[in-house]
């Protein structure tokens, strides 16, 4: 899909152009309040003002919906990008290697395309609608895990108050928390992990469009905490929940949060 040759345009371009700002105090350097109400920091900047310059010149979508940006116009027919330029930025302004720059693109207000790059690692998930998910062009799948107590799972729970998630904490073998919610989706797709958890109310539909796609196409399961569809708004102010499984495990998480 020409969308996804797009994405690896612009990805190289903004791993050539953060690559020395990882780890300095520099890159952490606040630049300005972004629209999703935390503040911008220089490396989100840079990779940001990328990534709209080449959609600006390349036409893909009618508007383009990012973190710090807020909603952009753009040349195209129709169509929006969901862009976060670097998820995990704490990750990477400390050199964590877990970090990522994040592009979906959705039509008719339903995502078709997914594409999620490890900044630190050049490591590439994408996916496309009724096409399956890949890592490095080569397709992949959600674990077979049954058990919760085999289960490893990235679990976030609200600041200073985890009792929603001490259910859920007491079954699963292995607690992560990894720090980059796009790539912690595309890791539930690739079997890594069998679940990605937040209850935070955070979420936003930035950080979290391209990886539910990739984990829903190799096979997992996304909803709400309730097991319903997630509906996200176009607003990068508004966060929501989020339970993403390998499907097996889903309802059995969900029990555990009520």
């Amino acid at each position: 899909m020409d969308f996804i040759r797009a994405c690896e345009d612009v990805a190289g371009a903004v791993r050539d152009a953060v690559a020395g700002m990882v780890g300095t105090p520099e890159a952490g350097d606040c630049v300005k309040m972004g629209a999703d109400g935390s503040p911008t920091k220089l490396i989100d900047q840079v990779a940001e003002d990328i990534i709209v310059d080449y959609f600006t010149h390349h036409p893909f979508c009618r508007r383009l919906i990012s973190e710090e940006l807020g909603c952009a116009d753009m040349s195209g027919e129709s169509g929006t990008i969901f862009l976060d330029p670097v998820d995990g930025t704490y990750n990477a302004v400390v050199g964590i290697p877990f970090y990522a720059l994040s592009i979906a693109y959705a039509n008719g207000g339903i995502v078709q395309a997914g594409y999620v790059q490890n900044l630190a690692t050049g490591e590439t998930f994408h996916a496309v609608r009724g096409q399956g998910a890949f890592l490095d062009g080569h397709p992949i799948h959600v674990s077979g895990t049954a058990l919760l107590e085999e289960s490893a799972m990235s679990v976030y729970g609200r600041k200073f108050d985890p009792t929603r998630v001490l259910g859920i904490n007491r079954q699963i073998r292995r607690w992560r928390l990894l720090g980059a919610s796009a790539l912690e989706l595309c890791y539930v797709g690739c079997g890594r992990i069998d679940g990605f958890v937040d209850v935070r109310g955070t979420l936003r539909v930035t950080d979290a469009a391209a990886g539910m796609l990739v984990c829903e196409e190799a096979g997992g399961m996304v909803s709400d905490i309730e097991g319903n569809p997630l509906i996200f708004p176009d607003e990068v102010s508004v966060g929501r929940n989020l339970i993403a499984t390998n499907g097996i495990l889903h309802n059995k998480v969900i029990e555990y949060l009520r």
